[in-house]
């Protein structure tokens, strides 16, 4: 592996985990707005605990490295899901400025999710935590 590609890898996972770490940070310290949120699309307020923990800790993983290729694939499923939930149903019956906004948001979740299978593809690079793990066991992980 060149250096760029060294840098590359936790650079890339450091701003795919820089979002969810965000999103999850935001939704506990408004956590009564999105659960009405929640609520409002037709998603169990309930269920925002899980959200707060896939998100936070889903990105805390993934900034790190650990368990890459479980983390990424979580990811990239809750991403389209929620793309599809909170984007793309609600998009239906708005006028064109909101419906291309809520489409744009969509896009951007599905984008995500193809950056996170890239990373279940090619690994967490050099410097992920499980590559570091694996090294010290011997033991050659992938990239």
């Amino acid at each position: 592996m060149t250096n760029l590609q060294n840098l590359a890898a936790p650079t890339g996972r450091l701003l795919l985990a820089f979002i969810f770490i965000m999103a999850g940070a935001q939704k506990i310290t408004g956590y009564v707005g999105t659960q009405g949120y929640m609520e409002m699309m037709g998603v169990p307020g309930a269920l925002l605990p899980l959200v707060i923990l896939t998100e936070l800790g889903g990105g805390i993983a993934l900034a790190l490295g650990w368990q890459n290729c479980l983390t990424a694939f979580a990811l990239a499923g809750f991403s389209l899901i929620s793309g599809v939930l909170f984007h793309v149903i609600p998009s239906f019956g708005l006028d064109g400025m909101q419906a291309q906004g809520e489409m744009i948001n969509f896009m951007k979740n599905v984008s995500i999710a193809g950056g996170m299978l890239m990373l279940v593809s090619l690994g967490g690079g050099a410097y992920a935590l499980d590559n570091l793990k694996a090294r010290r066991r011997g033991v050659t992980a992938a990239a």
